[in-house]
């Protein structure tokens, strides 16, 4: 599954145009930051799945939908970009300071940030202190357990609101489609 690749991910992108990954990374216009961590895979979502699986899923559509315009990176104890389009596991923690840092280069290069999560990071004040570090404005999406007993939700909120981004709550665990859809298509 690792070789597989996604529709309209910037993979597929460099392949069908015949230029370089990099050349198809710099059209792109969202960076998505999927939480891979091992809480994403509470079978909570719809169908009793994964919100890993269903969420997995969400990102693998919107690719198709936003063709070579989604470069995708996962993170959990450490943060991998995923060219082809499939969220790829990380690890069992939630290291969100490590997956800003990794994308902290192509900060203020046009793009939307767009970071997704079920739950509190490892360092909230690491992750906090480089948010703030960032030209960009950051959108965050929750999409962990209505409950939310740890405090993810409202962490989240402060991580959009230090940046002056946006933070939608997912309507199921998992789930991003309509939550994504309203952050990629705003404009700002």
């Amino acid at each position: 599954m690792n070789n597989a690749i996604v529709p309209g991910s910037l993979s597929a992108i460099a392949q069908r145009y015949h230029v370089g990954l990099a050349e198809s990374f710099l059209n792109c216009d969202v960076l998505i930051l999927l939480d891979m961590s091992g809480s994403m895979d509470s079978h909570d979502a719809p169908g009793n799945r994964t919100r890993a699986e269903v969420a997995k899923e969400d990102v693998i559509r919107l690719q198709n939908t936003y063709k070579g315009k989604i470069a995708l990176f996962c993170f959990a104890d450490y943060c991998i970009f995923a060219p082809g389009g499939i969220p790829l596991p990380c690890g069992g923690s939630t290291d969100m300071a490590a997956a800003l840092r990794y994308v902290q280069p192509a900060d203020d290069c046009g793009s939307k940030i767009i970071l997704v999560s079920d739950g509190m990071p490892n360092d909230a004040s690491e992750t906090l202190r480089i948010a703030r570090e960032f030209k960009n404005k950051i959108d965050t999406i929750f999409c962990g357990p209505e409950t939310d007993t740890e405090g993810g939700r409202a962490f989240l909120e402060k991580l959009a609101a230090a940046t002056g981004g946006q933070a939608v709550t997912s309507a199921t665990p998992g789930a991003l489609g309509e939550e994504m859809l309203l952050l990629i298509d705003k404009s700002g």
